[in-house]
């Protein structure tokens, strides 16, 4: 077997001479698909070198996925950038489909004879000094095997409290959430939604030599230095619940707990904030608000979730505009009015200085964008704080309804809210911003 062949179980280096040639040639989807479709109707790389080529055109294209989808007749390849799927090429024959699949399963260290069952493998790439982890998910479908490739670059997830582009009365409330010494934050919301990159930028902005910071993630995606992170491993019993009451017992001052998914795990996750240890968690609940409700229908007691919750928060994702080739916009007429309503129901914490006149932006498309008009994405959250009161309430059981009508009153901005002002910072677009949070809901600001 060849020299290659033996890394697959570890670091894979890729030549590196080759991969920048393909990085310089390959800028965008547009040029990856060119390159693509002549190197495979003209036979013109082999299988290594267009496995290369589909990777840098990835990498330099900000996916964060490949997809090679298997077809009656003809496979296709196609990248997701900024949470849409772009088809590369759809007209793969069977035999390079085959060699690919081949080729990936290699470097995933996963065996090329079967073709009948699911198989998980990762690999890392080695290229201009960076490391790039590949995770790798392999099931049989109706016309062959289906790969899906994420590709986890360290580089997103290094992000700061700036990064995440929080308003600076949001901010404040998470800084103060941060100081705190113990207490469970939560962050919401469905998958992909960018949950734990926000929560990563929390445990980093708190992390410093005098503190011992222990995650159990389910899988280790990113390697975060100073942290000691482990890992589920159902088969071994270290699951969620498990490896929580092992993590008790290394002196840890802040605890990451990838997901809470069942009591067990929930009701551990409470009684360590209570006694002194500052937890991070996620959750899949469609708002703040709705964590409540969600861990009493686990099995919490609503008398430990008042004393034991700081802080919740949700979010969703949306695409910033192309920074590069946006184009000025005027509020539309019909919305004037509405807007200006939307800034007087606001919270007193928010400043409605720099949204009274508003600059909005609309999409073009450039060659830095992929000709898509939009480059890269930021969350719009909600932050629900678990104030004396609020506390008092979530003891008497206080129905979904009673506690958003509190939170309001108390001053949370909500999602769709806070979508709102980055359209109207010139950020994104109001129709990025009901994609992911419904129809804008104006009477109801």
């Amino acid at each position: 077997m060849s020299a290659e062949a033996g890394q697959i179980t570890g670091k894979v280096r890729i030549d590196e001479a080759r991969f920048l040639v393909f990085r310089e040639k390959l800028k965008n989807i547009k040029e990856t698909t060119t390159v693509i479709k002549s190197a495979l109707e003209a036979n013109e790389l082999s299988v290594t070198e267009l496995f290369e080529a589909i990777l840098a055109g990835a990498l330099s294209s900000r996916a964060s996925d490949i997809h090679f989808e298997a077809g009656e007749a003809k496979s296709k390849i196609r990248y997701r950038v900024d949470g849409l799927l772009h088809d590369i090429y759809a007209e793969i024959r069977a035999e390079p489909y085959r060699l690919l699949v081949s080729r990936i399963k290699l470097l995933s260290g996963l065996k090329i004879n079967i073709r009948d069952e699911a198989q998980d493998g990762r690999f890392t790439i080695n290229a201009g000094g960076k490391e790039i982890e590949v995770r790798v998910s392999i099931i049989p479908a109706e016309f062959g095997e289906t790969v899906v490739m994420r590709l986890l670059d360290p580089d997103t997830i290094r992000l700061t409290l700036n990064d995440l582009g929080l308003r600076v009365d949001d901010r404040t409330i998470v800084e103060a959430e941060l100081k705190k010494p113990n207490g469970l934050m939560l962050n919401t919301g469905p998958t992909g939604s960018g949950k734990s990159t926000t929560l990563y930028a929390f445990i980093q902005h708190v992390n410093d030599p005098e503190t011992k910071v222990i995650t159990i993630e389910d899988p280790i995606e990113y390697h975060l230095e100073g942290i000691e992170q482990t890992q589920v491993d159902t088969e071994a019993g270290y699951t969620f619940a498990n490896g929580l009451r092992s993590i008790l017992r290394q002196d840890p001052d802040i605890i990451l707990v990838g997901e809470i998914r069942d009591q067990e795990t929930a009701e551990i996750a409470m009684h360590t904030a209570l006694t002194g240890h500052m937890v991070f968690s996620t959750l899949h609940t469609n708002d703040a608000v709705g964590a409540i409700p969600r861990l009493v229908d686990i099995g919490i007691k609503t008398t430990i979730i008042g004393p034991a919750l700081a802080l919740v928060i949700a979010q969703r994702l949306v695409r910033r505009l192309c920074p590069d080739c946006k184009v000025a916009s005027s509020l539309p007429a019909d919305l004037k009015a509405r807007v200006k309503k939307f800034l007087d129901q606001l919270p007193k914490r928010v400043d409605r200085a720099p949204y009274e006149k508003p600059q909005l932006y609309k999409p073009k498309g450039c060659a830095k964008c992929n000709e898509l008009g939009y480059r890269g994405r930021i969350a719009v959250f909600e932050f629900l704080e678990v104030t004396p009161e609020l506390e008092e309430l979530i003891n008497k059981e206080a129905s979904e309804v009673v506690v958003k009508k509190f939170a309001k009153e108390q001053g949370m901005v909500r999602m769709q809210e806070d979508g709102v002002l980055k359209v109207l910072s010139g950020v994104t677009t109001f129709e990025e911003v009901e994609d992911a949070t419904g129809q804008i809901a104006w009477e109801a600001a």
